[in-house]
């Protein structure tokens, strides 16, 4: 039987962190499946094919990982739907664990899916995806919290949308 899990995230951009958590991930299981959630009526900073494509930019060497997008749907249902055993979430620290705490217990309650919280990486504990775009808006240098391609992405994205 396959050990497959699902690493939910919005990924937008995604983030060295992020990276760490599905290497770490891939480690574990057999398959990893790195799930794009995303609203349609939200506009993020990339699309989510543009969100796919960075990830895979940095976690296609990977074998057993494999990226998909998914649009108004609770993760349990994505997890059913791609049969994975677990939910697999980085915590950067104890405000993180608090947040997804219930949230793990009622994805449990919902389904029996069970969530690892895998502590993340201290070298990047104050990287969010959040604050990558906040520097970068604000033109300063998002080297060594995202990819060079991130990087360059995400200013390419910011300078078009100030020149509009």
């Amino acid at each position: 039987m396959t050990r497959r899990c699902v690493c939910p995230g919005s990924y937008d951009p995604v983030t060295l962190g992020h990276a760490d958590v599905i290497r770490r991930a891939a480690a574990l299981y057999d398959e990893v499946v790195v799930a794009v959630l995303h609203n349609p009526a939200k506009h993020g900073t990339f699309t989510p094919d543009e969100r796919r494509d960075l990830i895979l930019d940095g976690c296609g060497d990977l074998a057993n990982v494999r990226v998909e997008l998914f649009a108004d749907r609770l993760l349990v249902d994505v997890c059913r739907d791609v049969e994975a055993s677990a939910i697999v979430k980085g915590l950067r620290g104890g405000t993180d664990f608090a947040y997804e705490l219930p949230m793990a217990l009622m994805n449990r309650h919902l389904t029996g899916v069970e969530t690892v919280f895998l502590p993340g990486d201290p070298r990047f504990e104050h990287i969010s995806s959040s604050l990558v775009k906040e520097v970068a808006r604000y033109g300063g240098d998002t080297s060594g919290l995202v990819s060079d391609r991130v990087r360059d992405a995400l200013a390419e994205r910011l300078h078009r949308a100030r020149e509009r």
